[in-house]
């Protein structure tokens, strides 16, 4: 709600600015700090997805723990590296087809 009302806010300024034909060293350094409030934004956002991820994932590990046939490998699987994740990805294209050819 705060970034919104920060956005609003600076586009607000941005019209009154330009159509108030405002010095040049007016207009440059607002969109100097427009600049400014834009990338801590960005870190901004991107901390909090992060957080609102790991949070997930943290629920995700605590399901496949709970569950018994589940396989504990995946647990963190997050963690490893391209190879791996390519070699449990397989596994379980290889479980889900010897399954369905069971069933047949």
């Amino acid at each position: 709600m705060i970034a919104i009302t920060v956005g609003v806010i600076v586009v607000a300024f941005w019209i009154v600015i330009l159509a108030t034909d405002f010095d040049q060293d007016v207009q440059f350094a607002f969109a100097t700090l427009c600049s400014g409030v834009t990338v801590v934004m960005v870190f901004v956002l991107h901390h909090t997805q992060q957080r609102q991820q790991m949070a997930l994932q943290v629920k995700l590990n605590e399901i496949v723990r709970a569950l018994p046939r589940a396989d504990d490998r995946l647990i963190a699987v997050e963690m490893s590296s391209d190879d791996e994740l390519v070699d449990v990805e397989q596994n379980q294209l290889d479980q889900r087809a010897a399954m369905r050819n069971d069933k047949s």
